[in-house]
């Protein structure tokens, strides 16, 4: 198994990492939608978080030499299934090939986000 952290990303809670590695399998734990840059949730709702989400999924497939397009499984978690619609706009474009995915609703997440989003890639 190798650990994957990404520095440039929000750190962590210190008792996981941000992804492992373990043979061809890279699995990332989950993301919220947290600008790298101003260390907050992206402004706008839904759309934005989703995208910020997978883009901070994306950073950390890249330094496990991966991308988006091997990614084989997806779980979301919601805080209000009324925002699937708008989710799954995002979602689409950015994931094309239609992995497996698993959308729950939950009643809340840290920092007050709408969305989390974690995934197992091919490496």
């Amino acid at each position: 198994m190798t650990r994957i952290d990404v520095p440039q990303l929000p750190p962590n809670n210190h008792t996981y990492s941000q992804a492992m590695r373990v043979g061809d399998l890279v699995f990332v734990s989950g993301q919220l939608g947290v600008d790298p840059a101003t260390r907050e949730l992206s402004p706008g709702g839904i759309g934005p978080q989703t995208r910020q989400a997978i883009d901070n999924l994306a950073t950390i497939l890249a330094a496990a030499d991966t991308s988006l397009d091997r990614v084989a499984k997806v779980n979301i978690f919601l805080t209000d299934f009324g925002l699937l619609p708008a989710m799954n706009e995002v979602f689409a474009v950015r994931f094309p090939h239609r992995p497996a995915k698993t959308t729950v609703e939950i009643a809340r997440l840290d920092k007050g986000a709408l969305i989390e989003i974690e995934v197992i890639a091919v490496a």
